[in-house]
C-alpha cells in the first residue's frame, strides 16, 4: 500500500481522501482551515455527498485516515502527494494559480526523494511545469491525473470511473499514479501533462456546451409546439448522441462548468484560435436565465415589482448543497432587480449563505414558502419535489401560477389543481 498526502479537503480533496482510504492507502488530509479539521477528525462531513460519512468513519476507525493543518506533516515520508486546492477564476477568465503555488511551497521541503505530486485540481495547461519551478526539486516529478467527479455522485464517480486520465514525461511516473487505482479494468488514457490537463477542460466545456444546445432547442420547441421531452427521446436513443447531458434547464453552472468553460476560452485566445462556438455557449447560458425570468414575468401580469415569487430550489443541481454559481441564484437576483419579493426552501439549506440575497426570505417548508405568492418556481430537480402535493400548494398561494424550470413536475396533476403550467420547451 502506499502512502499519500492530499493537500486540501475540499470537494474534491476529502473525496479523494476517505475513497483512497478505502482502498487501503495510508491517507494524510491537509487543510489550513483548523474547525474543519477538527470537525473531520471527529468524523462529521463538511461537504454533503452521499457515501461520504460512512467513508470518513471508516478510514479513521482503519487507521488508514487522518486529518492535520501541517503541510510537513502531511507529506513527510509520503510516496504521493495530491494537489486537491481551488483554482478559482481570474477576471479575465484566466485560472488564479496562487493556491496551487502556496500549497506547493509549503510542503517542497518536506517531500522525500522520488516523491511524486498530482495535480488533481483542474489547473492551467501547463502547469505541472509551473510546479516543478515553484518545487525547485529535481529529485521529484509532478504528474496531471484531473478529476471527473460529478457532485452528487463522487463516491461512485470515484469507484467506477469512465477513465483514468495520467500525464506524465515520464510513462513510469504515469503508470504509478493509474496502479493507485487498483482496477485494471478501468481504461487508461496516459499521455504527457499538457494533453491531460486540457482533456479536462475540452471535456467540461463539451458538456456545457450539449447544455446550452438543448436549452436553445428547449426555445425552438416551444414557438413551434413541440416537446423538448419527446424530442431528447427521440435524439438520445441515437448512439451517436446519447441522451446525458441533455435535459433542459434555468441555465447550468455549479463549481466547474463556467470556470472551466471560461478558461478554455482563454486558453484557446492565448493558442491564437477564437473559439466562437464557446463564446456561443457562454452567451446561451446567459440568455436561458433570462428566458426564465421572462416565463415569470409573464406569470404574474408582465410587472414584477412587488410579486411574491415562491421558489423551490436553490443548488446548482440536486443532491448537493453547492450554491456556486447556480443558475437558481441568478434567476432569483434578476427577480431582485425587477423589484420581486422572494421566499425560497431548498432541502439542502437550512440558513442564511453569502451567495444568497439578503432580501430572500428562507423557508424550512416548500408549501409555507409558497404562502400568498403569485407564483412559483422550480430551480432545482430535487427527486422530492415530484412528490409534493399540488393542491395543498394551491391552498397556500395566491395566484394558480408555475413555472417549472426543470421540468420534474407532473404537468397534468398541476393543471388539473388549476395551476396555469409553464414549462421548458413544453
Amino acid at each position: 500500500m502506499s502512502s499519500l498526502a492530499v493537500i486540501g479537503a475540499g470537494y474534491v480533496g476529502l473525496t479523494s481522501g476517505v475513497c483512497f482510504a478505502k482502498m487501503g492507502h495510508q491517507v494524510t488530509c491537509l487543510d489550513v482551515d483548523e474547525e474543519k479539521v477538527s470537525q473531520l477528525e471527529q468524523g462529521l462531513p463538511t461537504i454533503h455527498e452521499s457515501g461520504i460519512g460512512e467513508l470518513l468513519s471508516e478510514g479513521i476507525e482503519s487507521g488508514n485516515l487522518r486529518f492535520t493543518t501541517s503541510a510537513k506533516d502531511a507529506v513527510k515520508n509520503c510516496d504521493f502527494v495530491m494537489l486537491c486546492v481551488p483554482t478559482p477564476s481570474n477576471a479575465n477568465g484566466s485560472v488564479d494559480f496562487s493556491y496551487v503555488k502556496k500549497a506547493s511551497e509549503s510542503f517542497r521541503d518536506a517531500l522525500k526523494p522520488g516523491a511524486i505530486v498530482i495535480n488533481k485540481s483542474t489547473v492551467p495547461v501547463g502547469s505541472t511545469k509551473l510546479v516543478e519551478e515553484v518545487l525547485q526539486r529535481p529529485d521529484v516529478s509532478v504528474v496531471s491525473n484531473p478529476e471527473f467527479l460529478r457532485e452528487g455522485s463522487a463516491v461512485e464517480d470515484f469507484f467506477h470511473p469512465d477513465r483514468i486520465v495520467v500525464g506524465a514525461s515520464d510513462i513510469r511516473d504515469a503508470q504509478k499514479v493509474a496502479d493507485l487505482y487498483k482496477n485494471k479494468e478501468i481504461p487508461l488514457v496516459l499521455t504527457d501533462p499538457a494533453t491531460a490537463e486540457t482533456i479536462k477542460y475540452v471535456a467540461n466545456a463539451f458538456l456545457a456546451t450539449k447544455l446550452s444546445f438543448i436549452n436553445a432547442v428547449a426555445a425552438i420547441c416551444e414557438g413551434l409546439g413541440a416537446d423538448i421531452e419527446d424530442l431528447i427521446l427521440g435524439i438520445g436513443l441515437d448512439k451517436r448522441i446519447g441522451k446525458s447531458f441533455l435535459k433542459p434547464g434555468p441555465g447550468w453552472g455549479g463549481s466547474c462548468f463556467p470556470k472551466d468553460t471560461r478558461a478554455l476560452l482563454h486558453i484557446a485566445q492565448n493558442a491564437g484560435y477564437r473559439f466562437g462556438l464557446l463564446e456561443g455557449v457562454l452567451a446561451v447560458n446567459e440568455q436561458q436565465n433570462q428566458r426564465v425570468v421572462e416565463k415569470i414575468r409573464n406569470a404574474v401580469g408582465g410587472d414584477l415589482k412587488g410579486a411574491k415569487v415562491a421558489v423551490w430550489g436553490l443548488t446548482f443541481k440536486a443532491n448537493t448543497d453547492d450554491l456556486r454559481e447556480s443558475p437558481a441564484l441568478t434567476v432569483i437576483k434578476l427577480l431582485s432587480i425587477e423589484g420581486a419579493e422572494v421566499r425560497a426552501w431548498d432541502p439542502s439549506v437550512k440558513a442564511s449563505h453569502p451567495l444568497i440575497p439578503s432580501q430572500v426570505l428562507l423557508s424550512q417548508d416548500p408549501y409555507a414558502a409558497c404562502e400568498a405568492a403569485d407564483v412559483l418556481v422550480v430551480l432545482t430537480e430535487w427527486s422530492v419535489i415530484r412528490t409534493l402535493n399540488p393542491e395543498d400548494t394551491a391552498k397556500a398561494m395566491n395566484q394558480l401560477s408555475v413555472v417549472d424550470s426543470r421540468n420534474v413536475l407532473d404537468r397534468e396533476s398541476w393543471q388539473t389543481a388549476g395551476f396555469s403550467y409553464q414549462g421548458i420547451g413544453r
